[in-house]
């Protein structure tokens, strides 16, 4: 099954697009630029490879890992006398989230994906990047590859501009090479744009303790909210501190690791404002 998911176009152009960026990065752009013999040239080197390889090592483990699906012994609480309550109910105490597809219930901020064919945990959106949903398990790794991805790709363009500026283009005689640097300078351009507005996206998500389907779910809850004069709050939002560490772990140090998931639990149970407060 794991295997099944790297047959696919959108990996494979993924794959071909790292691997253009890093060839042209290294053995044109900062060759051309400061020579991988010199001093500069071999750090550079070293620092832009370094993020391509952690781009590359968090892109298999979004492909690879498994986004979190609901766990075949997974019950509702009872509580308050007998009475079934999930926290996936609505807040007005409404009956709790049932998936018919699935035939089983659906623990708090489950989903269910039409693509994967099954309730994905915390789910945030399937990617057909990665040939999988992005969920509970998987997030981390997912917000780690893009902003390894954001950094290479603005390093690359960084490397691209130093080494314009250096080319004796007076020189250079036909227009192949000048096509070549600007069909360059368009993508890593476009790329960067791209990357840093997700990038930025899913920082705020994460200060927020938010998934994107939750993020347009509160669009509609806020109206409502208003609508009948009270205000809303996202209930899972403790904090900025508390937010991020939920995510990506206490231990800082491995923050930007991607497999380092040893810190969540199960996904079917998450601490609320008014339960922590």
């Amino acid at each position: 099954m794991k295997k099944q998911r790297f047959l696919s176009l959108p990996i494979f152009a993924v794959f071909l697009a790292m691997g253009f960026i890093y060839y042209t990065t290294v053995f044109i752009f900062i060759e051309d630029s400061m020579s991988l013999n010199s001093s500069n040239g071999l750090l550079n080197t070293l620092i832009f490879s370094f993020f391509g390889l952690m781009s590359f090592i968090s892109f298999i483990t979004c492909i690879v890992m498994e986004p979190g699906h609901v766990p075949s012994n997974f019950v509702l609480e009872i509580e308050n006398g007998g009475e079934v309550l999930d926290q996936g109910s609505n807040k007005n105490g409404g009956n709790p989230r049932f998936c018919d597809k699935c035939s089983t219930h659906k623990p708090p901020r489950t989903h269910h994906c039409r693509v994967c064919r099954r309730c994905v945990l915390k789910m945030d959106h399937h990617c057909v990047w990665i040939n999988n949903c992005v969920g509970f398990v998987n997030y981390k790794p997912f917000f780690i590859l893009i902003l390894y991805a954001t950094t290479a790709s603005l390093y690359s363009t960084v490397m691209l501009v130093l080494d314009i500026f250096q080319k004796d283009w007076d020189s250079i005689r036909g227009q192949h090479l000048k096509l070549f640097y600007i069909i360059c300078g368009t993508v890593l351009i476009a790329l960067s744009v791209t990357l840093t507005t997700l990038s930025g996206w899913h920082v705020y998500l994460l200060a927020q303790n938010m998934t994107t389907i939750e993020y347009h779910e509160g669009i509609r809850a806020s109206w409502l909210a208003k609508k009948s004069g009270q205000n809303y709050r996202h209930p899972y939002n403790l904090g900025v501190y508390k937010n991020i560490t939920s995510t990506l772990g206490s231990n800082v140090f491995k923050w930007l690791w991607p497999t380092s998931v040893g810190h969540l639990k199960d996904g079917t149970n998450f601490s609320t404002t008014s339960r922590s407060s």
